[in-house]
C-alpha cells in the first residue's frame, strides 16, 4: 500500500498508507494470526491443578478465557475488515492518481488533502470517529453476542474456570422443538408476548384517541388542566409509578383492604392467577400509554381541517360517521409509524412485567419463565438468575427477528408509506 503514491511523489500519503500496512502486518504476526485461531478453538487449556515435572505439590494453573478469545477474536476481523477498507481506499487514491499524471494534471500535495477534508470532503471528517465508535461500541458487541448463541455457554461452562464450544445450532434446533421443555416454554412465552404487544397497543391507542377527542371537544372547560394532570403520569418516573401500583394490587395492599370493607374476600391479583396477573398488566399499562397517545393525538386533531367536519356535518353524518370516515383515517395516516413503534416497544416492555409481577405466577411447566414473562423478561431470568447466556443470546435472535419482520412487513402496507406525498 502507498508505492503508487510514493511514484506519484504525494510522499506524506504513501508512507502514510504503507505504514499502515506495517502495522497490520505487525498485528497480525505477533497477535492476530493467534487471536484468529483463539476464535476457531475458544482455548485448549482449562484450569485446574496439575503437578508439575519435579514438583511434589500440585500447582493451579491458568486456564484460558473462552469469553475472551470469542472478543479478541471478532475485534481481529472487525479490525481486518477496517484494513480491507483502507486498502480500496488506497487503491481509489492511487487510480486518482494515474489518472491525474495520465491527463498531464499536477498531483495534489498533501496539505491539499488535509484541506479537502475541511472543506468539500468535511463529511468524510465528521463521520470517521462516529462511525468507528459505532463500529466498535455497537456493532463489535452486537456480534459478540449473536455468536454467544451458537455457543454452550451456561452454568456448566463458565468463564475462567470452564471452556465453552461452539455447538452451531444446536440452541435453536432445542427452541423450535428439539427440547420439549424449552420449545413448550419458548411457544407459550411467544404467544403471549404477542397477544400482550397488540393488547397493549391497540387499547392504548384507541383509549388514548378517544381521551384526545372528549378533551378536544367543544364546550369543555379547561383543557389545559385535563391534559396537564393526564401528563403527571408522564412526568413521574416510570419504575416508580409500577411499585405504587405493585403495591395497591398486593394480597394485602389497599385495594384487597378495599374490598374486605366492602364484604368481598381478597383477590389474588398479581401472583398465583394467571388470567388476575394479566388483566392487571394491561389495566396498569393503560395508565402509562394513554398520556402518550393523547398528547400526539391532540395535536394531530388540532390539524384537520374544519372544512371537512362542516360538510360532512350538512350532509347528515353522525358523530360515530365523522370518527370513523374523517377523523381516524387521518390521525391513523399520520400515527401509523408512531403504532408500530409502540406495538415493538411492547414487545419488549421490561418494566411493566418485571416491576409488577416479575413474571408470575411461576409453573413447572415452564423453564424459567411465569405466565406473564415476556422474551425480554424470560431473557432477563435466564442471564441473571441462571447464566444461561446461549439460550438468552439465541432467544434474542428470535426476538429481533419477530421485531424486523413485523416492523417493515407493517411500514410498507401502510398509507403513511405509500401515499407520503399526498399529505397535505
Amino acid at each position: 500500500m502507498g508505492f503508487a503514491n510514493l511514484v506519484n511523489r504525494q510522499i506524506v500519503k504513501g508512507l502514510i498508507f504503507f505504514s499502515l500496512e506495517v502495522l497490520y502486518i505487525i498485528f497480525m504476526v505477533k497477535k492476530g494470526t493467534g487471536l484468529i485461531g483463539g476464535l476457531y478453538t475458544l482455548g485448549t487449556r482449562k484450569q485446574g491443578w496439575v503437578t508439575k515435572p519435579g514438583s511434589l505439590l500440585p500447582v493451579l494453573q491458568q486456564g484460558d478465557n473462552s469469553m475472551l478469545f470469542l472478543l479478541y477474536g471478532i475485534a481481529t476481523l472487525v479490525i481486518t475488515g477496517v484494513f480491507v477498507l483502507l486498502y480500496f481506499v488506497n487503491l481509489s487514491s492511487a487510480r486518482k492518481a494515474l489518472s491525474y499524471r495520465l491527463k498531464g494534471k499536477r498531483q495534489n500535495s498533501f496539505i491539499k488533502d488535509v484541506k479537502e477534508l475541511a472543506d468539500e470532503k468535511f463529511h468524510v471528517s465528521m463521520m470517521t470517529l462516529p462511525v468507528l465508535g459505532v463500529l466498535f461500541i455497537t456493532v463489535l458487541p452486537i456480534i459478540f453476542m449473536i455468536l454467544i448463541a451458537f455457543t454452550n455457554y451456561d452454568r456448566e461452562h463458565q468463564v475462567p474456570g470452564n471452556l465453552f464450544r461452539w455447538v452451531g445450532l444446536t440452541n435453536f434446533k432445542n427452541l423450535l422443538g428439539g427440547n420439549s421443555i424449552l420449545s413448550g416454554t419458548f411457544s407459550h412465552v411467544l404467544g403471549w408476548t404477542l397477544v400482550w404487544a397488540a393488547i397493549a397497543t391497540f387499547s392504548c391507542y384507541f383509549l388514548g384517541i378517544i381521551v384526545a377527542l372528549m378533551i378536544n371537544k367543544k364546550g369543555i372547560r379547561f383543557k389545559a388542566v385535563w391534559r396537564s394532570i393526564l401528563v403527571t403520569t408522564i412526568a413521574i418516573p416510570q419504575f416508580i409509578s409500577l411499585l405504587i401500583m405493585q403495591n395497591m394490587f398486593n394480597y394485602y395492599g389497599p385495594i384487597n383492604e378495599l374490598l374486605v370493607s366492602m364484604g368481598f374476600g381478597r383477590v389474588d391479583f398479581l401472583t398465583n392467577n394467571a388470567m388476575n396477573a394479566r388483566i392487571v398488566v394491561l389495566v396498569v399499562n393503560l395508565w402509562i400509554g394513554i398520556p402518550y397517545t393523547m398528547l400526539i393525538t391532540s395535536g394531530i386533531l388540532m390539524n384537520v381541517p374544519a372544512e371537512l367536519y362542516e360538510s360532512a356535518k350538512i350532509d347528515g353524518a353522525s358523530a360515530v360517521q365523522i370518527f370513523f370516515k374523517i377523523t381516524l383515517p387521518y390521525v391513523l395516516f399520520v400515527t401509523a409509524p408512531y403504532l408500530i413503534t409502540q406495538f415493538i416497544g411492547n414487545l419488549n416492555n421490561f418494566n411493566v412485567i418485571f416491576l409488577l409481577t416479575g413474571g408470575a405466577p411461576t409453573t413447572t411447566e415452564y423453564y424459567q419463565a411465569g405466565k406473564t414473562d415476556l422474551l425480554v423478561t424470560w431473557l432477563y431470568k435466564l442471564t441473571v438468575n441462571n447464566y444461561d447466556y446461549c439460550l438468552a443470546s439465541t432467544i434474542g435472535i428470535f426476538s429481533f427477528v419477530v421485531c424486523a419482520v413485523i416492523s417493515l412487513l407493517t411500514y410498507h402496507r401502510t398509507s403513511s408509506y405509500k401515499k407520503e406525498e399526498e399529505f397535505q
